[in-house]
């Protein structure tokens, strides 16, 4: 049973520091905001192996939106900028929260922030609350369909209950709202390649009103601690962008996206609090994401600790670890027996 951690209910973590939760500051004017971990579907291709079925994944994080906010509005101030843009993602599926509407509102009320981009599978999400997301300042629902036939779409998504036609009346209802709609398919090779020049085909029927590109096609990897479907090996990325380029000429549609395609520019980023190699000594707060990892406090920051045992259950006790990640400020330590 997968164990459900409220922040800062049952543990006052910093939200910055951890991949599954929180606020990811990549040095851009775009933060990534997490306001809970965890996925109801259980994708094949899953770079994280969210769902009901993971096999790594012991615990659930959710955060209090006001907690979340104090934290956003500081970075928000730090970053001294006028066109924030506020990415609702996860590491799954970001409208499990069961106040989402009210994350986003209350991010629409922050000063200097003037794009909320929510990125979806949509399943969660109503029919008649598109209308109402879009009064209080959703700007644009990146959703994730990776095709229109019934049965692939189901095999994909790894629930047998995925109804994609009510994905495509979703995506239809937004097309229709001042909410800017992207698809965002996975092209999986030898699996869903006839559905994405279907997918291309959808977008442009839709005609949504938008600023920013309809199609975000993703290349399919392979990642450490996520899923691999079976017999299919990743395009290379010349592979990749050859295709994207053809498909390009044939429907006459941007699909080689970059960060300015979407307004994204660089900015100051929060400086580092550990360094790669540094050895700190630190408090265990709360259980870990996965199996045999536990999140540890220090200066502010949420550092994943790896390499945890049983010999390890007072979450009040202090360890040695080594910083063996850092990047953008998601840090991850190995114990230090």
């Amino acid at each position: 049973m997968r164990k459900l951690i409220r922040i800062p209910e049952d543990v006052e973590l910093p939200l910055i520091g951890c991949i599954a939760f929180g606020l990811i500051d990549r040095g851009t004017n775009l933060i990534q905001v997490r306001p809970v971990s965890g996925c109801n579907l259980n994708c094949i291709y899953c770079s994280v192996d969210e769902g009901p079925k993971s096999k790594t994944r012991v615990s659930s994080f959710i955060i209090d939106p006001n907690y979340l906010i104090e934290w956003f509005k500081a970075l928000v101030n730090f970053k001294q900028i006028k066109n924030i843009e506020a990415h609702i993602d996860g590491a799954g599926e970001p409208t499990l929260h069961p106040k989402f509407r009210e994350v986003v509102a209350k991010i629409a009320e922050i000063k200097n922030v003037n794009v909320i981009s929510l990125q979806t599978n949509g399943t969660l999400l109503k029919e008649k609350w598109i209308n109402e997301l879009s009064e209080i300042g959703l700007s644009r629902i990146n959703l994730s369909i990776n095709a229109l036939d019934d049965e692939l779409a189901k095999k994909i998504s790894g629930i047998e209950g995925y109804n994609v036609k009510n994905i495509i009346k979703l995506a239809e209802a937004i097309a229709q709202s001042s909410i800017s709609l992207l698809l965002a398919p996975v092209w999986i090779p030898s699996l869903n390649d006839e559905e994405i020049p279907k997918l291309i085909e959808f977008a442009l029927k839709l005609k949504p009103k938008s600023k920013w590109p309809l199609m975000g096609i993703q290349k399919y990897e392979v990642h450490t601690y996520g899923r691999k479907v079976p017999g299919v090996k990743p395009l290379t990325w010349r592979r990749f962008y050859e295709k994207l380029y053809e498909w390009e000429k044939k429907f006459n549609l941007k699909l080689k996206l970059k960060p300015n395609d979407f307004g994204i520019i660089k900015t100051k980023m929060l400086p580092l609090k550990f360094h790669k190699g540094e050895i700190i000594n630190l408090k265990l707060a709360s259980n870990g994401w996965m199996k045999n990892q536990a999140i540890g406090v220090k200066d502010g920051r949420a550092i994943t600790v790896v390499g945890i045992s049983n010999l390890y259950k007072s979450y009040r006790e202090k360890i040695k670890v080594k910083i063996i990640h850092n990047k953008h400020n998601i840090y991850v330590g190995k114990i230090i027996p």
